[in-house]
Order: structure tokens, then sequence, then C-alpha cells
């Protein structure tokens, strides 16, 4: 087991952010922003100082029907808190209970119906999820066992339940969690926060019926305020379409994301990048969506969900780029246009070289990934 992404807390506003925060902020932002780092250091401590659970029991049940119960820390800390909706209750009073309620049913309803998984695990595992947690907290995340949103402060960020991509995003680490030992760090890190994007777009797309030419690409788009947005060109956390060009705002400071390998940016902070480098096989994945067309999640999506399933502790960029070709090699032929388009894709980003080898001499690599440390081109 690999402890160190078994026992990672993933949580959808990256450290970068909240530290410019606390560098930029009004008091009361500072404050808040640093109160949300020291609240996520100490989730994280006690998320790696568990022992690794049971294996879940397999409960698998061919209606693939969610089970989810949604709780309210009552700005607190307290998990999971208490029961405010039951699977199958009708609407509360309350729109973080009900988005909360509605987005964990649209992640499983996605993964159920285009992928027949049943629930994050495949194995039925409950959904569960803590709104109001803690006072004026900055943040949502997965600790392995449930979700869990802030309300946000109203001034830089709305509440955390607001935007169906980042529940679909965080539920898939634990599909990644589930399926992989990916570890979270370096380049392996940063592939794990990409699928969790590429993922969580993916639900918000199915959830509208839109197609890859109709789609924003852009992760938490909801979550930022009237006030941010009208002051400078901020939009979202991340563009998957164009990284590094999400926000560029006073406090929160510039979207660093780069859309290419001669961009990688090399730091030790925020777990080697993992939030900052997986614009790049981001974008691979947009463009494999848009030269394909059509629903993203038909074709694009079952490539990457396919190559998800061997993915290995250490797999870097290369090493998955190969996995999606072979992955379009063996669902669609090696000489189909859904292998160019993933081979187009991964060139682009500058990933792979400008020779790829052919289909043959793929059979087999990538599974094991090389480096964990940071790679630039």
């Amino acid at each position: 087991m690999c402890t160190a992404h078994r026992r990672s807390m993933f949580c959808i506003l990256p450290p970068h952010i909240l530290r410019s925060i606390a560098a930029r902020g009004t008091d009361a932002q500072r404050r808040r922003a640093l109160a949300t780092l020291a609240t996520d250091q100490t989730l994280r401590a006690m998320r790696a100082a568990m022992a690794p659970g049971a294996p879940p029991v397999d409960v698998t049940t061919p209606t693939l029907e969610p089970k989810r119960t949604i709780y309210t820390a009552s700005n607190t800390t307290g998990l999971p808190g208490t029961i405010v909706r039951r699977e199958g209750d009708g609407p509360s009073r309350d729109p973080a209970v009900d988005e909360a309620y509605d987005g964990l049913g649209a992640t499983f309803d996605f993964y159920a119906q285009v992928f027949r998984r049943n629930s994050i695990d495949n194995h039925g595992l409950p959904l569960n999820g803590t709104v109001h947690f803690g006072n004026d907290y900055d943040n949502a995340f997965w600790n392995g066992k449930q979700m869990v949103f802030g309300d946000g402060d109203g001034e830089l960020f709305n509440r955390f339940t607001i935007s169906l991509d980042v529940i679909g995003h965080e539920l898939t680490h634990g599909v990644t969690e589930s399926e992989s030992h990916l570890a979270y760090i370096f380049q392996p890190g940063a592939l794990n926060e990409s699928l969790s994007d590429v993922f969580g777009s993916l639900v918000k797309q199915c959830a509208r019926g839109q197609t890859a030419a109709q789609a924003d690409w852009l992760i938490g788009a909801e979550l930022l305020t009237d006030a941010v947005k009208q002051r400078g060109p901020s939009v979202a956390l991340r563009s998957m379409k164009a990284p590094g060009t999400a926000f560029d705002d006073p406090v929160l400071g510039k979207d660093p994301q780069p859309d290419r390998m001669s961009r990688f940016v090399v730091t030790y902070e925020d777990s080697g990048g993992v939030h900052i480098n997986s614009g790049i096989p981001n974008r691979a994945f947009y463009l494999v969506a848009s030269a394909l067309g059509g629903h993203a999640w038909e074709k694009a999506g079952r490539i990457w969900y396919t190559a998800l399933h061997r993915v290995k502790t250490g797999t870097d960029f290369a090493a998955f780029a190969n996995l999606t070709l072979d992955a379009a090699s063996t669902l669609y032929g090696a000489a189909g246009a859904e292998r160019q388009a993933v081979e187009d894709a991964w060139r682009t980003v500058e990933v792979l070289p400008a020779a790829v080898a052919a289909p043959a001499e793929l059979a087999g690599v990538g599974g094991n990934g090389g480096g964990t440390g940071p790679r630039a081109r």
C-alpha cells in the first residue's frame, strides 16, 4: 500500500492561493487564509496518522443506486456532524445541504451510467458529505471516507457546495484511490490531480448534456465571488483549455499552471506542485476531447478511464501518455482517429517526443512509471 497516496487528504483549493491571500489580503482575509491552511495541515496530519482501514465490504447491487447521507458540522470542525438529509429525503431549506446531496448523486450517476461503476469504490460505498465545516472555512476536501465542505468567506469564495465539478473532482480522488496506488507527489501527484479535474469536468458536462465544444472546461467557476470576477480577469480555479489563465487577481495571485512541459514548474511546495503541473495533462485531455468532438465522456473519457486502471505508484506524465495511447488502440484500433488524437495531444503539450513509437512497440510500456521527482523538459 502506498501511504503517500492512501493517507493523503485532497483539497480543492491549492495552498498557493491561500498563501497568496495570507500575503496580500485584508487583515480579515489573511486571518481566514491562515486558519484554513492551519486546519488543512492538521487534517493532513490526522489522515497520515490513521491506520489503513479494512477493505470495503462488497455490497454490489445490479441496480446501482446511491446511498447518500448529508451531515452538518454547524460551523464546528467535528466530523461527521448531525444528519440533516438521508437518501430519498426531499429537499431541505439549506442550499448547501441540497447542493451536496445533488452533487454526490450526479457524480454517482455519472460513474454508474457511463462506466457501470457502483459508487466510487465500485463496491457500493455510501456517499457521505458534511456541510458547514468550520467558520468561514475556504476549502472542500475528500478525506478518504467522506466529502467535507466549507462555507467560504463570502468575499473571495462562495460556499464550496456550489460547484458540481468540484464535487466530482473530490470524489474522483476516491476512484483513483481505489483503482491505483498512484503517489501524491511530483508528477504522479499532478497526474492524480489532473484525473480528478478530468472526471470532475465530465461529471458537470454529463449533468448538463454538453458536448466538448459547449463545455467551459473550467474547474470551480462558481466558487469565485462576483466581487473577485468583477475586478479582473478571474473566472475559476483552473482552466483545462488554457492552463495559466483562470485567474489574475491582486489578492489570489496569478494562475501558475503551465500548459506544456517546457514550462513545467520545478518546486517542492504543494507536494511538488501537484495543483500546478496538473495543467499539462489537463490540456492534453481537452485537446483529445475537442479533436474527437461530441460528448467528451464517450471516447476521450473512456480512454482515460481505461488507462486509469493500469496506473501504478510512480506513473508519470510520459508513462500515462503511453497508457492512453495503448487504451485508444485497444478500444478503437491502432490506426483509428482516436489514437491519433491522443498522440497529437501529448505531442502538443510536449510530453511525448516528436517521434512516437509505433503501437506494437508500446505494448506493456508505461504502467510502471518512472520518476516521482520533478522533470523539466
